[in-house]
């Protein structure tokens, strides 16, 4: 996906700069696309810090009408059983300096899907313009190390060698723990049996 990306902005450079926000914005409005290989293409196309600034407006654009989409369309559903866990309320009633450092708080936080934020805090009470400082703001630690991670990876360095062991270790360490969970399961429905 990265080398179609860099193909069409190669091919169209007066307008890349715009190719690039709008594949963003449609990333931010499916919710559940990551965006490492945008910001990957951005990198190899523009250099480490244009590409990291325009993979950041990107993004933040996207959150900003991904925002407005769902407040739009999924309003109603803030009444729904589907948001009664507590933390998902709370987020849903949040308001003024609260919608804020919640928003900015979970921005941070590398393990929470980007989308579900921002669906969440759209179907809420969380205004626009709450929203979108917290949002943007959160964004950047978070942005600017998926870029130098990013980076580090497509050059090879000592670092990106570091970050591809620790990820593979990770996920190793996911895998195993989900089949060791899945054999647990079974022993016990044998047992039971």
């Amino acid at each position: 996906m990265k080398e179609q990306i860099i193909t069409l902005l190669s091919t169209y450079e007066n307008v890349a700069y715009l190719i690039s926000i709008v594949i963003n914005i449609m990333i931010s409005v499916l919710g559940f696309v990551p965006s490492v290989f945008l910001t990957a293409a951005n990198l190899a196309v523009f250099g480490f810090w244009k590409g990291t600034f325009l993979s950041f407006a990107g993004e933040a654009i996207g959150a900003i009408i991904s925002f407005l989409l769902y407040r739009k369309g999924f309003r109603k559903l803030s009444e729904s059983k589907l948001f009664a866990h507590p933390k998902v309320r709370r987020l849903l009633e949040a308001k003024g300096l609260e919608a804020f450092f919640l928003v900015l708080s979970l921005r941070l936080l590398p393990f929470v899907p980007s989308g579900v934020v921002t669906f969440v805090a759209a179907i809420g009470k969380t205004s626009l313009l709450i929203f979108m400082i917290a949002s943007s703001i959160g964004k950047i630690p978070a942005l600017l190390l998926e870029a130098y991670s990013v980076y580090q990876l497509m050059n090879w360095t000592w670092q990106g060698k570091v970050i591809l062991t620790f990820l593979s270790v990770c996920l190793f360490l996911f895998t195993w723990k989900k089949i060791n969970r899945k054999k647990a399961q079974m022993n016990k429905i044998e047992r039971d049996l």
